[in-house]
Parts: structure tokens; C-alpha cells; sequence
């Protein structure tokens, strides 16, 4: 409960200290993209600079996806290996069982059939 009202909090204060920096930033600012004639540009942007500094954070937001997603690859990976031998050994856990049925089936016909020394006496009468 601690760390939800925790984490509430600085979620507000996160977005109070955003909100105020982009208002306090509202003035256009032009970037250019062209290195080899900065006054007269063949592209470049003019925009409010609050939306420069929201797509940086959006941007620095997806790069550290990436980088978290691709850090965990090995960790998805060996998820993946061993989920697939818990499934051949559960299937080999089902196969001997079968097999240990099967043999305890055939066991008990094969008891069943098979004339003991006492069902021999009461057959013959000996």
C-alpha cells in the first residue's frame, strides 16, 4: 500500500514538473538538418520547443524498450528451451505410465488365467 501511494506521488510530481516545463517553453524554435548551409536551410523544423523535449522523452522512452528487450532475449530464450523439455519430459512421464498400466494390466490377466496351485487342486480334485 506504501509503495503504491509511493509511487502515486512521484507519478504527480513527475507530471507537475513536465506540464510546468512545457508551458514555460512554449516559444518556437527552428532546428535545422542541413550541416552545409545553416542560414538557409533545405530542411529544417519550426515548433513550439515543448514538443522538441516530449519527443525526446518519447524517444528516450522507446530506445530504453529496446535496450531493456533485447537485454532479456537470453533469459526468453532459455524460458523457451526449457518450457519445451518440461514438455518432452511430460510426455515421457506419460508414455512409462501408459507403458507401467499396460504391464500391470497384462499382469493381472495374465494372473487371472493362469491356474494357481490351490485352483489346480480344486480343478483335478487331488
Amino acid at each position: 500500500m506504501f509503495a503504491r501511494i509511493l509511487s502515486t506521488l512521484l507519478f504527480f510530481v513527475a507530471t507537475v514538473f513536465l506540464v510546468t516545463l512545457f508551458v514555460a517553453n512554449r516559444h518556437p524554435v527552428q532546428i535545422v538538418v542541413d550541416p552545409f548551409n545553416p542560414q538557409n536551410p533545405a530542411l529544417g523544423f519550426e515548433m513550439p520547443f515543448f514538443w522538441y523535449l516530449l519527443g525526446s522523452i518519447l524517444i528516450g522512452v522507446f530506445v530504453g524498450a529496446v535496450a531493456v528487450w533485447l537485454g532479456q532475449g537470453k533469459w526468453r530464450r532459455m524460458a523457451r528451451q526449457r518450457t519445451q523439455e518440461a514438455i518432452r519430459w511430460k510426455a515421457e512421464v506419460d508414455r512409462l505410465t501408459r507403458e507401467r498400466d499396460d504391464h500391470v494390466q497384462a499382469a493381472k490377466k495374465l494372473a487371472a488365467t493362469t491356474p494357481t496351485p490351490e485352483r489346480a487342486l480344486a480343478i483335478t480334485g487331488r
